[in-house]
């Protein structure tokens, strides 16, 4: 059993302990039973306060609003607060709530627990690249038992936006480029947060966002719009979002994004047609951080009335923070522009919620000082996130095995993040301590090497600042020492919400203090902390070794300083593509071909064909892409038949062999190409993967199962069918494999 498994294990019996101190509640009817007696009972002022949300003074998120949302819950307006936590302030704000509503009402708090509560885990894009479905539960499962602990009992994760533009900065919350991976770690999220029982109070209800396409904005620009083919909405956008709605995720949250020119807020088609009725969502669907009052700028209604009247219309269910429903909507009821039976259905959407998380049997199940105090912080919850860490960690370069590093060495580690505390958790880091808790990588580097005398720590530069004058003391140190280690990267608010770059380049002179290091002569290693893929082509050809560490998380440090010195081989594999510059972006492995293909630099005819002429049109490091401290050898690709029909299956083998000096994981990937359908199709489609582990000299035998049901993608008649024809298989490492096969699927 791995340690992710373990502790996976470990938790589960820990936490359901904790579980069973909640069940000391009054028992109450069933919940449509109960649902509908109240809803009896609630004026139509109840039934649109359940729909509002507003948000108190913690954690900014957005925009000021003005609303003063202690004053409205004393008014009863209210149903959710969003950015309250801790046992005491929940508690009392409950209290406050409680007093003041005539039915007793529950408050639901909200809050972004992200990657993390206080023990934080590596940023999304981070877990991501662990390409381990355990471990990334794991972390959702932490997350979810430190926030229940402190009062919270609804978070606005899992984030499924698939992206393919490194520019966007909220690619740090996603889990990268490929519709199928996201959907699995879509799905394991959920699993992670919600259990298998919202009531228990180690639990929180989960929340996908962005619904829908967010990720593609235009230009990698936030809140920018997008437009695309249905076909593309629904092949690569939405299937991780379906995913969780079978997973059964409690709510969903619309994107700010327009499509086709409609507002995802007001979109009727997404949030009516195909969330609720064809996908039989019955959770409840709230909006981003006052997206309704930005359906006025967005040029469809010409007030907050009609963007009230819009939103409840097109399918939404309560109104975070911008006050829109609770101005509007009873006039907009007695003036027949929306039905009472349109407010209902969005209250008892909420109310289920709310019943659901135990809170009309026990409204202050989560509000237990004691239970704070021992599940924050927990040592279980430590080793989990250090162990996530070192499973995120992806070695881009390693030339002459410069990296692991040996304890004899006399290293020089500098760069702008070698002693920090404060980006390594990354943004939206919930209620981490930046200071306090998270491990530096000097203080992860300490913890290994006791002499000392080996090593030394110096900035050299910012990461944005041009001074200059801190770089000669790092020089001199680095002259002296047999190996170099730079840390490096961004700052953690260079990613996230409303941080897109188009400049994704080292930030600052880090690159020119890089250029003086490597006249040393010496061994570089350039250690990277950035919530997005970066163009890294100088960095490629110039250093010795590069490991991308993302924002590592609470444990980052530990993480690094155990990768770096050999105590933890790296298995981490990108799951997004890196880009040789910013203008080959957007650029993602499952691309199509043209009518006029590149071939690569053997094309005999190559001026007119979709190319740069400045630059090859393959990436710097494509999707998938890690190396390790040892090596894998792919071969003897099998499959059990070379045909396949509908109600068959086709089994895929591969060996794969470690014939390096270290026992290490590698994540064995399998492609798909459908080589001629009635619509173009992608060169490449992800369709399994598997992460195993090899001993030093060990071999195994690693099998897939293809089916139809793997073939299906929307036809011309935009039916979801999978075409009779030639398709091709593809197994390695990465998505640049060319080990392949083929087989005919017939009818």
């Amino acid at each position: 059993m791995n340690t992710v498994k373990a502790t996976l294990l470990l938790l589960a019996c820990t936490l359901s302990l904790h579980a069973q101190k909640g069940k000391n509640d009054k028992k109450i009817k069933p919940k449509k039973e109960f649902v509908a007696e109240l809803m009896a009972k609630m004026t139509v002022d109840e039934k649109i306060a359940q729909t509002v949300q507003y948000t108190a003074d913690g954690t900014v998120t957005g925009p000021k609003t003005g609303i003063n949302y202690i004053d409205e819950i004393k008014k009863g307006n209210v149903g959710s607060i969003l950015n309250a936590t801790g046992v005491k302030y929940t508690n009392m704000l409950q209290k406050l709530n409680l007093e003041n509503s005539r039915l007793k009402i529950p408050l639901i708090f909200g809050y972004d627990v992200i990657h993390g509560y206080k023990t934080i885990f590596p940023i999304t894009l981070g877990e991501a690249a662990t390409w381990d479905l355990s471990a990334v539960e794991l972390s959702a499962r932490v997350a979810a038992a430190e926030a229940a602990a402190n009062g919270v009992h609804w978070t606005f994760a899992p984030m499924v936006d698939i992206s393919r533009d490194p520019r966007w900065g909220r690619v740090s919350e996603g889990s990268g480029e490929d519709t199928y991976l996201g959907t699995q770690l879509a799905v394991a999220r959920v699993k992670g947060f919600q259990g298998n029982d919202l009531a228990s109070i180690n639990t929180v209800m989960a929340c996908t966002k962005h619904f829908a396409a967010y990720g593609a904005a235009e230009a990698g620009r936030d809140y920018n719009t997008v437009d695309m083919s249905e076909r593309t909405l629904r092949e690569m956008y939405l299937p991780p979002f379906k995913a969780t709605v079978d997973a059964g995720v409690g709510s969903f949250m619309t994107s700010f994004n327009e499509i086709a020119g409609v507002p995802a807020t007001a979109s009727k088609f997404l949030l009516t047609d195909i969330l609720k009725k064809e996908w039989g969502f019955d959770g409840f669907v709230v909006t981003d951080y006052t997206a309704i009052n930005e359906l006025i700028p967005h040029g469809v209604a010409k007030d907050s009335a009609q963007a009230g009247e819009l939103a409840l219309k097109a399918g939404v269910d309560m109104d975070m923070v911008g006050g829109i429903y609770m101005k509007n909507l009873k006039k907009l009821l007695k003036e027949g522009k929306v039905t009472e039976a349109q407010i209902n259905d969005a209250c008892r959407r909420v109310l289920e919620a709310k019943y659901d998380l135990g809170l009309f049997e026990n409204p202050y199940r989560y509000n237990d000082e004691k239970r704070e105090k021992e599940v924050t912080y927990k040592k279980e919850h430590l080793d989990a996130a250090l162990d996530v860490a070192k499973k995120s960690m992806v070695l881009l370069k390693n030339s002459n095995n410069v990296l692991p590093l040996h304890k004899e060495q006399k290293v020089a580690f500098v760069g702008p993040l070698v002693n920090d505390e404060w980006n390594i958790i990354g943004s939206w880091a919930a209620s981490g301590d930046r200071y306090g808790y998270a491990v530096s990588v000097q203080e992860g580097v300490n913890k290994i090497i006791t002499d000392k005398s080996k090593v030394t720590f110096d900035k050299g530069v910012e990461i944005i600042d041009s001074r200059r004058d801190m770089m000669k003391a790092a020089l001199d140190n680095a002259r002296k020492a047999d190996v170099i280690v730079a840390v490096m990267g961004e700052f953690e608010n260079m990613s996230g919400e409303a941080a897109s770059r188009t400049d994704i380049d080292l930030p600052g002179i880090q690159k020119e203090f890089l250029s003086e290091l490597k006249k040393l002569g010496k061994p570089v290693v350039l250690v990277l902390m950035n919530g997005r893929p970066l163009t890294l082509t100088w960095e490629n050809e110039n250093m010795d070794a590069i490991l991308e560490a993302w924002f590592p998380g609470t444990m980052g440090g530990d993480a690094i300083a155990q990768t770096l010195y050999g105590l933890n081989v790296p298995s981490g594999k990108l799951p997004m593509t890196f880009p040789r510059n910013v203008g080959q972006v957007p650029i993602y492995y499952n691309h199509k071909n043209t009518g006029r293909p590149y071939l690569g630099a053997g094309d005999p005819e190559q001026k007119y064909k979709s190319r740069y002429i400045d630059v090859d049109n393959s990436p710097l490091y494509p999707f998938g892409y890690g190396l390790s401290y040892t090596k894998f050898d792919y071969s003897n690709l099998k499959l059990s038949s070379q045909t396949l029909n509908y109600s068959t299956k086709i089994k895929v083998s591969v060996d794969v062999a470690n014939e390096g000096n270290f026992d290490g994981e590698e994540v064995v990937q399998l492609y798909i190409q459908d080589e001629v359908g009635s619509v173009t199709r992608p060169v490449k489609e992800l369709k399994g993967f598997k992460k195993v582990f090899l001993k030093k000299g060990e071999k195994k035998t690693v099998e897939f199962e293809i089916t139809a049901d793997d073939l299906r993608f929307y036809n011309i008649d935009m039916k979801f069918v999978a075409e009779p024809g030639d398709f091709k298989v593809f197994i390695g490492g990465d998505s640049a494999t060319k080990l392949q096969d083929k087989f005919v699927l017939v009818n």
